[in-house]
Formats: structure tokens, C-alpha cells, sequence
């Protein structure tokens, strides 16, 4: 069942490892069928070097595993979470990269800087309040997922035009509208958080970019008129 799928998630999954995100087992990426209603993502704790296309699980909205032999990933519900609720989001990629989980511990927005941030994401990336013990008791992990919802909206974030956020003293989680352009959105923003970082250290007073830059960036790649890169 879904065996593109599954083929173009586990190299999604790879691509983690080969970029520098992940070290061990942390980190999963998933993907979404809309008209079947599954998604197919990574199992839990297995090592990248032993994965295979075929150990992708395959599960539905409804958290039922339809199929595969292993566990699926331990934050499938967070997964499930948002794709209950963002239709236009195809893939969810999370991971424990180094400088994002930084800015998640500090427990902090990685303000928009400079072009590069604005060239991929229009505004600061949000990170969201801590669970609450209930919440953490309850049900961690689908209600992770809840928290970033809730963050979005209540921010008024469009999270195609803003494809991340952190999850408070957690990490980060990226979108896109396939699981491989999740990736590419965790790799970016590893780099945003980098930078934003070595920004602050010259110049801990150095304001955002002026939102004429910001929307001049974003809107040249991303817009109805956009130009950037070969057209057609």
C-alpha cells in the first residue's frame, strides 16, 4: 500500500543524516496520501543505516496503524496532529538539529534578521508555550501537536509561508507540501538559527529586518509574481 509513498518518504528520512540533522535515531520524517487519508512515516528507533522503504508504517487520521511491521515513530500523533488541521501541509519533518533546538530551549522566537531567513519564511519562526503536566499526562504527544496548532493560530501563521516552528524545551518541527520539501525546510532553517545566533553575538541590539526587505525576499520566490529561478 502506498509503496511511492513510502519510497519517496524513506529518502526523505535519509536525506536527515546526509544533512547533518540528526545523530542516532532523532529524527522522523512523514508524508500524506490526501485521498486516502494515510500517511507514511518513519518507525520508531531504528537506526538510518538499517532503514528500508518497506519499513515505512502507513497510518490513518485516525492513529490506527493500516500498515506495516513496526512501531511507527514515537511523535506519530504529533504528525497527525497537524495534518488533521493544515489540508495544504503534505510533509512534517522533526528532528534535534543543534542550533534550532538551542533557540527551542531558550525558549525563543528566531527573529527575522536578514534575506536569507526572508527568503523562505515571512516573519519570525515561532516556538510555543511548555505542555501543561496535564496536558504532558494526558497525552504528550498528540497534544504537542495541539500546542503548535494553537501557536499558529493564535499568531495568525500561515505555516506554508512560515514552514516551522519549536516546540518549547523540545525542537523543531518544518512543513512543506511533500515530505522531501519538509526536509529541505529543516536544513534551512538549522541555518537560520545559525546565523540569527552569530547575528545577536555582534550585535545584541540589531532589530528585525525592515519589513520592505522582508516582503521583497519572500515575495520573489514565493509570490503570484514571483522570479527567482527558471521559469517553466
Amino acid at each position: 500500500m502506498l509503496e511511492e509513498l513510502k519510497r519517496k518518504v524513506y529518502e526523505a528520512n535519509m536525506e536527515l543524516p546526509r544533512r547533518g540533522l540528526v545523530l542516532l535515531t532523532w529524527g522522523n520524517v512523514s508524508g500524506i496520501d490526501r485521498e486516502t487519508g494515510c500517511f507514511v512515516i518513519k518507525p520508531s528507533g531504528v537506526d538510518y543505516e538499517r532503514l528500508t522503504p518497506e519499513d515505512m508504517v502507513v497510518m490513518d487520521l485516525k492513529g490506527n496503524k493500516v500498515e506495516g511491521r513496526l512501531k511507527p515513530s514515537s511523535d506519530t500523533l504529533t504528525h497527525l496532529e497537524i495534518y488533521k488541521r493544515y489540508e495544504q501541509i503534505g510533509g512534517i519533518t522533526h528532528t534535534h538539529s543543534t542550533e534550532a533546538v538551542a533557540w527551542a530551549q531558550a525558549g525563543r522566537d528566531i527573529p527575522l534578521y536578514g534575506t536569507t531567513h526572508a527568503d523562505y519564511m515571512f516573519g519570525d519562526i515561532p516556538c510555543t508555550r511548555n505542555l501543561t503536566t496535564e496536558e504532558i499526562e494526558e497525552a504528550y504527544e498528540a497534544n504537542t501537536g495541539k500546542v503548535i496548532v494553537e501557536t499558529l493560530a493564535e499568531r495568525g501563521i500561515n505555516p506554508v509561508y512560515t514552514p516551522a516552528i519549536l516546540c518549547k524545551n523540545h525542537g523543531p518541527f518544518t512543513f512543506g507540501k511533500d515530505a522531501m520539501e519538509s526536509v529541505h525546510h529543516a536544513v534551512i532553517l538549522e541555518e537560520i538559527a545559525k546565523m540569527a545566533r552569530y547575528t545577536e553575538a555582534l550585535n545584541a541590539n540589531c532589530g528585525h529586518a525592515p519589513d520592505n526587505i522582508k516582503e521583497k525576499h519572500f515575495y520573489r520566490k514565493h509570490g503570484e509574481n514571483a522570479y527567482y529561478g527558471q521559469q517553466g
